[in-house]
């Protein structure tokens, strides 16, 4: 009799738990909707103007080339090899269709519709860009810059993350 109380018990803790954890996910996903879903209506709209297209396969290796120059050249000179990484990514928008201005928060919002995930690493690559103009980051920061640059490169080029991470 008590191992079948014990179970039942353990039974309805892990039924309230599993409740709990679905209803905090319900609540804060209808509060993010609520406060973010007409700005990002708003990017939508914008971002479903533009021609969005993916590139040849002669191009991307064009562009996969320039990407492993850059990535040779940081070994020697890091801080040209950020800044020619970080205009290889705006080259790379414009062929798919992104108008890549040289408005970064711009260019941030429009990223953010179709590439979510990355959009955080292109932030935080074009801050340590930001920080290295103002002297104030170290090689690194800048490496670090390399690698945010490059999941969103890797992004818009068509690679999947997901295959790379299980080749």
């Amino acid at each position: 009799m008590n191992s079948t109380f014990a179970i039942i018990l353990i039974v309805l803790v892990v039924v309230a738990a599993a409740a709990l954890i679905y209803y905090y996910r319900r609540r804060r996903s209808r509060d993010l909707r609520s406060r973010f879903g007409p700005e990002l209506a708003r990017r939508a709209k914008r971002v479903s103007k533009f021609a969005i297209r993916g590139i040849p396969e002669s191009e991307k290796q064009r562009f996969a080339d320039a990407w492993q120059a850059e990535q040779a050249r940081f070994v020697d000179q890091p801080e040209q090899a950020v800044t020619a990484a970080h205009r290889l990514v705006s080259e790379l928008m414009r062929a798919r269709g992104y108008p890549a201005s040289e408005e970064f928060e711009q260019n941030a919002d429009d990223l953010s519709v179709d590439h979510p995930y990355v959009v955080e690493h292109y932030r935080t690559a074009c801050l340590i860009a930001a920080r290295r103009e103002n002297g104030q980051a170290n090689t690194e920061d800048l490496r670090a810059a390399m690698i945010h640059y490059r999941q969103l490169f890797d992004e818009l080029l068509g690679k999947s993350i997901q295959t790379e991470v299980t080749q």
